[in-house]
């Protein structure tokens, strides 16, 4: 099953071609599935059209707080014991890392330790990892591959137990099998696949708060949920005939999810997760719709649909199998036999974020992006209010409310936005939003298009009222200080048209934008903003924004991905894309967001060669951070690996460990302080 890699030769700098394929199926070598008119910055009424004169347009210019846990971005502050830009997390930034270093590094005075790596058993009878004779059998009853959402919760009390619940992204078939076996095994390597996807959860222990933490084979909370576990459906599309497949005639069961990638914990201790680069998995039928979301008419790379028929959306049959995925899902971590649900009211688009956080009102607020160079921001506000202790009332919250998209405005004349990073001349790239109403309960309020279309095909909804193009809107997170709202956008390297949200022409390194919702209610539906950082190292670029702080002294950062955010208020960005925009492995920094040091950049860790950082959980009451390390040594092949982290071997060394081959497996690590000054950049 070779893989053609349409990127190879036009990544920009060492950008694996490997992690364009795997991750997002090469969305950079497609036309951009957004052929919208869509100007920033002005106010755009939309006409009404009937549907089938809208997906005509559409195909015409185709072709020319959690308050129960204490996790990351949802602890409370520490009532002014440390002022707010401070830390309590005390460390000396480091250098940045060489793109080719195979090992995670952290600063003076931490050590790092793997908690679960790919492969490892999470039952009594599941089998020991052996990466030469895997099947999808065994897998489903192992860690799963690319770690991505991470959180780890203690159960409070003595503080020496607790879980952790992470999901996993894509797979990488060309470093977890042989050639020899992909030819032998096409249907289990598929299997091995779809059982990798999905969540782990696991149970952790510890000896005492502080220590590292280790997880718990067989506990009590251990599950994994695949690429086959079944799926209820919620919401106003939940029954639709958009949704039919002859798998499922009543539309309101689904097989599986897939492609998970940024979420968030709740108020009520459940776990959201966005369904992102869901398309590549499946072969499409060339409609409107399809190239709306980027799924393609020819053979994927993958190859599942040769395997099982849902993922040929040409059979008639399975032709509303794409449809069933692009959601936030949902899963209730602390019970293993519940059902996880897929949530329509909350639309369907390529889902990067899933924070949750309550309103004054006590209404719960969901944020999220869609990752895709120039598609838009998103959040829903539900109808029913959040009940402290009944869990099962507020587990219902999220099928019914009012799905938002946001508009920017920016306070600048558009000539003072040259493109190049130069600030106008009131100092500051800022302005005001609104958040435009697509569904509210069960009624469109997109002319044209009826409650289920919204909620189905929402891209093409929030293309008709006039949407802000975006630079990739990766993760969304509350700050748990000040209420306020930031977004990572990854980048933009084909941007031509800025305004003052996106000012930049090329936007190869990404920036991060800060919102406030008007009287700091998240349930408001207007907002103001302005842009805390264009990334990029200082060095070597003039495009570069740090609030004002000296850019001479911030850590160079480029394509923020995840972010979270630690008690006092602290911003915590993690990247993917370092390697190939700035030569470096991809890193974990903090920024602090207000006072006097507001924009200094400060690096905390790197993560091994091709891996990029997800997931960061910041406990800095507990003196620990964690991070999921996704795709080491991605751009490596069986038998020449260009990583093995994280066995530790040298470069060049044996692809043996013992007496078993070795591969790179994507983890779980903690970090956390260690006595006196060492220095530890390896376990």
């Amino acid at each position: 099953m070779k893989r053609l890699l349409p990127m190879l030769g036009h990544t920009r700098g060492n950008r694996s071609p490997i992690t364009c394929d795997l991750k997002c199926g090469n969305a950079c070598s497609h036309p951009e599935p957004n052929t919208s008119d869509n100007e920033s910055f002005r106010d755009i009424v939309s006409a009404v059209f009937s549907r089938r004169a809208a997906l005509g347009g559409a195909a015409g210019i185709t072709g020319a707080l959690v308050v129960s846990h204490v996790t990351a971005g949802t602890a409370a502050a520490d009532n002014g014991t440390f002022p707010l830009g401070g830390g309590k997390l005390p460390f000396e930034a480091i250098a940045p890392v060489p793109r080719t270093v195979d090992t995670v590094t952290v600063p003076r005075g931490y050590r790092w330790d793997p908690i679960i790596r790919w492969g490892d058993p999470i039952f009594a009878d599941a089998p020991d990892f052996d990466v030469e004779n895997q099947s999808g059998v065994a897998q489903a009853r192992q860690f799963g591959y690319n770690c991505d959402y991470l959180n780890v919760i203690s159960d409070g009390g003595n503080d020496r137990s607790g879980y952790l619940v992470c999901n996993h992204e894509y797979t990488n078939e060309n470093i977890m099998f042989s050639d020899a076996f992909r030819a032998a095994n096409p249907k289990e390597v598929v299997d091995v696949a779809l059982a990798a996807h999905g969540f782990s959860v696991v149970d952790l222990k510890r000896d005492k708060q502080g220590q590292p933490w280790s997880y718990v084979r067989a506990g009590r909370r251990n599950r994994r949920i695949t690429g086959h576990t079944p799926f209820a459906v919620s919401g106003p599309a939940a029954g639709s005939d958009l949704l039919k497949t002859a798998d499922d005639p009543t539309g309101t069961v689904v097989e599986g999810t897939l492609n998970n990638c940024a979420g968030g914990t709740t108020p009520w201790g459940t776990v959201l997760s966005g369904e992102e680069n869901f398309n590549q998995y499946f072969r499409g039928n060339g409609s409107p719709e399809h190239a709306r979301y980027g799924i393609g008419s020819g053979a994927t790379g993958r190859g599942w649909e040769t395997v099982y028929d849902r993922f040929d959306l040409r059979n008639a049959e399975y032709a509303n199998e794409g449809n069933r995925f692009g959601w936030i899902v949902e899963i209730d971590p602390e019970d293993p036999t519940s059902t996880p649900v897929k949530h329509t009211a909350l639309g369907r688009f390529k889902h990067e974020a899933g924070t949750c956080v309550l309103a004054p009102s006590g209404q719960a607020v969901v944020y999220s992006g869609d990752d895709e160079r120039h598609d838009y921001v998103y959040k829903f506000v539900s109808s029913r209010t959040f009940i402290e202790g009944d869990k099962e009332h507020n587990k219902r919250l999220l099928e019914d409310g009012t799905l938002y998209v946001a508009r920017y405005h920016g306070n600048s004349p558009a000539a003072e936005i040259t493109g190049n990073g130069d600030l106008p001349a009131d100092g500051a790239f800022d302005g005001h939003g609104e958040w435009v109403p697509l569904v509210r309960g069960t009624e469109s309020l997109v002319p044209g298009m009826s409650t289920e279309e919204v909620l189905v095909f929402t891209r093409l909804a929030a293309d008709r009222v006039g949407a802000t193009k975006m630079d990739r809107p990766e993760d969304l997170e509350t700050n748990p200080v000040t209420g306020k709202v930031y977004l990572a956008l990854t980048n933009n390297s084909r941007r031509t048209a800025v305004d003052e949200a996106n000012p930049l022409t090329a936007n190869r390194d990404g920036h991060i934008v800060e919102m406030v919702e008007a009287g700091n209610d998240h349930a408001a539906e207007t907002f103001s903003w302005n842009i805390l950082m264009l990334c990029g190292d200082p060095s070597r670029s003039t495009r570069t924004y740090f609030s004002g702080y000296p850019a001479d002294k911030v850590s160079p950062i480029s394509c923020p991905d995840n972010i979270a955010f630690d008690s006092l208020g602290n911003l915590w960005i993690s990247t993917d894309g370092q390697p190939g925009t700035l030569g470096l492995c991809d890193a974990l920094h903090k920024v602090t967001v207000d006072g006097p040091n507001r924009g200094r950049v400060e690096q905390f860790l790197a993560v091994p060669r091709d891996a990029e950082t997800c997931g960061p959980v910041i406990h800095d009451r507990d003196d620990s951070v964690f991070v999921a390390v996704q795709h080491p040594g991605e751009d490596g092949s069986w038998g020449a690996h260009t990583s093995l982290w994280p066995d530790q071997l040298p470069a060049g060394g044996p692809v043996q460990v013992g007496d078993k081959v070795a591969a790179p497996r994507p983890s779980v690590v903690q970090v956390t302080r260690t006595s006196g000054n060492r220095s530890a950049t390896i376990k």
